[in-house]
């Protein structure tokens, strides 16, 4: 079995390796989500069309539009806002983490809310796995996982503090090749209860680097089976435009 950096590298390289991901800027993401998550607080039509930049250096996102037509929406850390097309800033939340903690973020969430969560998954997702090398992960392997006829090499990954993400344990199965294949996690914006299975398919190349186009979220039950009757998210990218860093 390979150990947790040998694998680590293995994977980095299988996406377009790191010396080709530094000279990269930002990500803009052509995509479209649905599944049952978001309705499930009551955000029924946000981000079922929409661009998303994504910065590679920082945790900032914008996504347009966010909520509606003519306006966009915008994730930078624990601060999100939604502001005009023409930049005139409509609402803004600081510490938006801490927020899900009340009992209204069980029932229903506002638009910042729901950008918070679109905000911080999307940077993790498409920074994914380049961002496994930022200081401060811990990262180990474990034995292998059987998932239909396939073994997928499978990473432990506790994530620090002062990243945004869902939970601070993580797990990333990768195939023999080094593609990205799951990823478990708790959702725990949504709740300690909201265990899920993320698989990842249909890879396409952009500028050199390998990305899923396919992601879909089912819950994971407590040995860690998906229940593929159940999708709670859905995002099918249909195009990304990478930026080098002299590029505006």
């Amino acid at each position: 079995m390979l150990d947790g950096k040998e694998l680590l590298k293995r994977v980095i390289e299988r996406h377009g390796g790191q010396k080709q991901w530094d000279k990269v800027n930002k990500l803009v993401v052509y995509a479209r989500t649905s599944g049952i998550a978001l309705p499930l607080r009551f955000r029924f039509k946000v981000f079922k069309d929409y661009a998303a930049e994504i910065s590679t250096r920082e945790p900032r996102v914008v996504i347009t539009p966010h909520p509606v037509h003519g306006s966009r929406g915008g994730f930078y850390r624990d601060t999100v806002w939604i502001e005009s097309a023409a930049g005139q800033l409509l609402e803004k939340r600081e510490r938006s983490r801490q927020a899900f903690g009340d009992f209204r973020h069980k029932i229903w969430w506002d638009n910042l809310d729901a950008m918070y969560f679109a905000g911080y998954a999307l940077w993790n997702y498409l920074t994914t796995p380049f961002i496994l090398l930022q200081q401060g992960m811990q990262i180990d392997a474990m034995e292998k996982w059987q998932e239909g006829n396939e073994e997928w090499h499978r990473l432990r990954v506790l994530f620090p503090e002062t990243v945004p993400t869902h939970c601070r344990e993580q797990i990333f199965y990768f195939d023999d090749d080094g593609l990205l294949k799951r990823h478990d996690y708790t959702a725990e914006v949504f709740g300690k209860w909201a265990k899920a299975a993320h698989y990842c398919t249909s890879y396409r190349q952009f500028g050199g680097f390998k990305f899923p186009t396919r992601r879909t979220v089912y819950p994971r039950n407590k040995v860690g089976f998906p229940n593929r009757s159940i999708t709670l998210v859905h995002i099918e990218i249909d195009d990304i435009d990478l930026y080098l860093q002299d590029e505006d």
